[in-house]
């Protein structure tokens, strides 16, 4: 049983699809666990939450959690006031994905898919989130909206204790993440290679990292 993490796919489904099938090779007996940011900017946002059912479905072992812009998607559903912010923020190619007119047209498997992702994955040896912890929190695992849009936060090494903190959110560009990974002192791993994101130099790949050897996976962006 191998474990992986990949986080920020952001609409870019036949990357998804090549990472997962063609270089990790996952297989029923692992563990796959995917740190949010599935939908928005890339051309194929329904493309991936249908592939992470379909495995789902097929008895594949894979733990959803939420990114900043599943939250932006299912605040834009309950106030009008925040629909523009996330049409500005890729919600356009998400809806452009479904085929749908507005924002009430994305059929409800999806919508129970987004509301039942999780904040956070706590292991022995990790602590699995999309963007990370706000540890000044009186209780940084009860502080929701920080796991999903914090930046640059300090660690409390003895409320982590011998834990690593894996997360996404903040593109990277692969030598850095490779760095990272390379530092055996690293608390903190960032996997987010900003796939989506072609035209900036150093980015654009999708990154399978194994929790179980500490080593990566990278392809480069596959869509058309």
């Amino acid at each position: 049983m191998s474990r992986y993490a990949i986080s920020d796919i952001h609409g870019c489904a036949n990357t998804f699809r090549h990472l997962v099938e063609d270089v990790i090779r996952l297989q029923s007996t692992d563990q796959l666990f995917l740190l949010g940011d599935y939908i928005d900017r890339g051309p194929d946002s329904k493309g991936v939450i249908d592939y992470i059912l379909n495995l789902q479905e097929q008895g594949y072992n894979v733990k959803t959690l939420s990114g900043n812009h599943e939250y932006m998607l299912l605040q834009a559903l309950k106030e009008e006031t925040y629909l523009n912010s996330w049409l500005w923020n890729g919600g356009k190619e998400t809806l452009a994905s479904f085929q749908a007119t507005t924002i009430h047209d994305i059929p409800e498997r999806y919508w129970k898919f987004f509301t039942e992702l999780e904040y956070y994955v706590e292991t022995e040896d990790y602590l699995l989130v999309h963007a990370g912890f706000n540890f000044a929190a009186e209780n940084p695992f009860q502080d929701f909206y920080n796991m999903l849009w914090i930046r640059n936060f300090a660690v409390d090494y003895d409320l982590l204790g011998s834990r690593k903190i894996v997360h996404g959110h903040t593109p990277t560009p692969v030598v850095k993440i490779n760095e990272r990974v390379a530092d055996a002192e690293a608390k903190v791993i960032n996997i987010d290679s900003g796939c989506v994101y072609r035209q900036v130099l150093g980015l654009a790949y999708l990154t399978a990292f194994n929790l179980d050897t500490l080593t990566l996976e990278y392809v480069p962006n596959q869509e058309a």
